[in-house]
């Protein structure tokens, strides 16, 4: 399989209001139609994905860093709905409107925070993490996210720093590796696709762990916006083989159910990778959408 892999092919940031600094990658032509892309869990914005299908459909695919990891700075109030502001001043520096966004695992709650924004014009969520606090969802939670969920619910800022004393760029690695189906680390431990994964990890740790630790605490707690409310079309993409304890624990079913315009796409042979594996099916169904 080739899993087309590149490296950005421009790199740009811009300072807010107040001096912070945001920054992001770019892939495909500087002419092409605009696409978001929130990354998962301490990846930063030099991963990309599907680089002949960019190619192919016209798309210039834009992901913006999350504030602590790679090109952008910390914020110590950072939230979902603080990033969608990050995103919105990025957007009319570079004159996009309403773009759509593709939400990759960890950054499913962020993209669904863009589309509650009036940001975009349609998500895509694949292998993405589910409101985890959703009373029916949260039923169907592996035993350990469910204590990491009451943990953050009883005191965020304790957990926090706790968190942040013990975990960095090769701990994440391993934990995504050993949540893995077998499918999905055949992919992952590539040599090139190891190699670009772990250098995008080890530059979301690079400004210390904070940026993923306040990512994981926000994604995990109950999302500022429901699902319920999003009126733009939305697409979810699971692999019923994806093995990791804290996606979708129902492979997108009761999420979808909670979307107004919402289609689900469920492969019973395929596992989490498939940003990867079907990026030209996502792209062009997202295409068509937004």
């Amino acid at each position: 399989m080739t899993l087309q892999l590149a490296a950005p092919d421009r790199t740009r940031s811009i300072d807010r209001e107040e001096g912070r600094r945001v920054g992001w990658s770019e892939w495909g032509s500087a002419q092409g139609t605009p696409v978001l892309f929130c990354t998962g869990a301490g990846m930063t914005s030099s991963f990309g994905f599907g680089a002949d299908a960019l190619r192919e459909l016209g798309v210039r695919l834009i992901c913006i860093d999350r504030p602590g990891l790679g090109r952008s700075a910390p914020d110590p109030n950072k939230s979902l709905e603080s990033y969608a502001r990050d995103v919105e001043a990025v957007l009319r520096s570079e004159g996009i409107a309403r773009p759509p966004v593709i939400g990759f695992s960890q950054g499913a709650p962020f993209a669904i925070t863009l589309a509650g924004a009036n940001i975009v014009s349609a998500v895509a969520i694949v292998s993405g993490q589910d409101e985890l606090t959703h009373p029916p969802t949260r039923q169907l939670l592996h035993p350990d996210v469910a204590g990491l969920v009451a943990a953050i619910e009883k005191d965020r800022a304790g957990f926090e720093a706790a968190f942040a004393a013990r975990v960095d760029a090769e701990g994440l690695w391993a934990l995504i590796i050993g949540m893995s189906a077998p499918e999905d680390r055949a992919i992952y431990n590539e040599p090139a696709f190891a190699t670009a994964y772990r250098q995008s990890l080890a530059e979301g740790f690079a400004q210390g762990p904070g940026g993923y630790v306040r990512d994981l605490t926000l994604a995990m707690s109950r999302w500022p916006v429901q699902p319920e409310a999003i009126t733009v079309p939305v697409s979810l993409w699971y692999g019923k083989r994806d093995t990791s304890t804290v996606h979708s624990p129902d492979f997108g079913a009761t999420l979808s159910s909670r979307f107004p315009h919402a289609t689900l796409h469920a492969f019973a042979d395929e596992g989490g990778s498939l940003l990867w594996t079907r990026s030209r099916d996502i792209l062009s169904e997202l295409l068509k959408a937004g």
